[in-house]
Parts: C-alpha cells; structure tokens; sequence
C-alpha cells in the first residue's frame, strides 16, 4: 500500500508540472498584461502582478478596435464552422448510405487533400477569389474554408460505425436519405458533431496569412490581424497592452473548449458501436 501510494504521488506530481509548464505561456502573458511599460523592460524582470491591469484592458479594446476585429472572427468561425459541418455530414452520408462508381477512389482524393497546406493554394485562391469581385468581403473569408478533409472523416469513420441494420429499418419504414439523417444519425452524432464543430472553430479563429492577405479594410478583419497591428502601432511597443490583447482574444475559443470538452474527447473515439 505504501509503495502504490508513493507511486500515486510521484505521478499527480508529474502530471501537475507537466499542466504547469503547458500552461505557463498563458500565465506568464496574463502576469504581464497586468504590468506597466517600465516593469516589463524592468531588469531584473518583475515576476509579480503589475499595477495596471485596468488601464492596460481598457487601452487593448478601446484604443485598438478589438471588439471590431472579434466581431468579424466570431461571424466567420460560426459561418464556416455551421457550413462545413453540414457538408461535411452529408459527404459522409454519401459515402457510407450510397454507391456510386469510385466511390473508395473519391474518398482517399479527399484524404490526399490533408497533405496540402492552404499555403500553397494561396496565390491561384487569391486569383480566383479577386476574379469573382469578392476581396475584401467576408465571402473571401468564408467560401475558400467551406470543404473539410477532416470533417469528411471524421463522418465517415462515424457513420460507418453504426449498424447497417438502422438503415435497412429505416428504408422499410419509408423514410428517405434527409429522414434517416435527422431522425437517426444526428442524435447518435453529437458527439462527433462537438468535435469537428470545436476544431473548425478555433482553427478559423486563428487565421492570420488569408485574412491578411485578402483582406484591406480595418472594419472586416479578423482579431489575429488585429493582434499583430498592436504592436505596428506603437513606436515602443507596450507589451502589457499586447498581452490584454491577447488573453481578451483567447476568451472566445477558450470558453467554447470548456463547453464542449467532454463531447470533443468522446468524438474522436472513432470504430466503436455507440
């Protein structure tokens, strides 16, 4: 009993430093968001709270437009985050309910697509997108993310883990593709539907090269942009203002993970009969 106990010890001690030094980015930007400019070039650094940290919060959302650029990151997560998820289910439907010629060859063309960056889309997306008269739009920002490799996968793993024998009853009671869908796979899907649903999320929440690239007026850019034009504002950057910045921008996602942390973890437990 002794020797179990010491070994219990040992391990909650390891998994709270390794908490501790995940999360020490986090806690060392919120100490010095609460700091003056003449503690944070203070030396030796000043590893305590500051002194303002009202003043600091106060400057990040009013003097550089934050709630703006958080109000445009929020219209277009939800946007893409609701569209990609609806494709990305009917996609799976179809991949598992029907068959159609290369059907296997279609889904690993999409897995292939996982292996390329956005990056090296950007200049013929750039084109396109300009050639639709769309730049500087939100539409720019939205209709390029609307398809998901990931998503695609995630329900078709899904899917293909719930027993054929719902299908077949629900053929025989009549009901059509869009029935089964929302009778029977939605309510057995929440938790997959959590999952991709967080992902896509907190990835359009941190779009940072599109949006900079597409985008050239302050009134519909997105908080990363705006994140990194605090500190091209300032002629000596005030890093206490950055960091309230950066841990006002955080809340969003951060609040959304809390909410759906158990479905998010649940979901990727993919092969299993629910």
């Amino acid at each position: 009993m002794r020797r179990k106990r010491s070994h219990s010890i040992l391990t909650h001690a390891a998994l709270i430093l390794v908490v501790f030094l995940l999360l020490s980015p986090v806690l060392i930007a919120f100490v010095k968001s609460t700091q003056t400019r003449a503690q944070i070039y203070h030396f030796p650094p000043v590893l305590g709270f500051g002194t303002s940290i009202v003043q600091n919060y106060k400057t990040a959302w009013n003097e550089f437009h934050l709630g703006t650029y958080m109000k445009n990151s929020f219209i277009i997560a939800t946007a893409v985050t609701v569209a990609k998820t609806i494709l990305s289910m009917l996609t799976g439907l179809a991949l598992v309910y029907f068959e159609f010629p290369l059907k296997n060859v279609v889904f690993y063309f999409i897995l292939f697509t996982l292996m390329m960056p956005t990056q090296i889309l950007i200049i013929a997306l750039f084109s396109l997108i300009s050639d639709f008269g769309l730049g500087n739009t939100y539409a720019a920002l939205i209709m390029p993310f609307l398809a998901s490799a990931t998503g695609v996968f995630l329900f078709r793993q899904h899917f293909s883990s719930i027993s054929p024998h719902l299908a077949d009853a629900a053929r025989v009671d009549g009901a059509g593709p869009v029935r089964f869908l929302w009778s029977v796979l939605i309510p057995m899907s929440w938790n997959t539907i959590a999952a991709l649903a967080l992902i896509q999320f907190i990835y359009m929440w941190n779009q940072y090269l599109w949006p900079l690239i597409i985008i050239r007026q302050n009134a519909r850019q997105v908080i990363q942009v705006g994140l990194r034009s605090m500190t091209a504002q300032q002629d000596v950057t005030n890093w206490g203002v950055v960091m309230a910045g950066a841990i006002i921008a955080m809340l969003p996602p951060l609040i959304i993970f809390i909410l759906l942390h158990e479905q998010f973890t649940k979901g990727f437990v993919l092969g299993k009969e629910k």
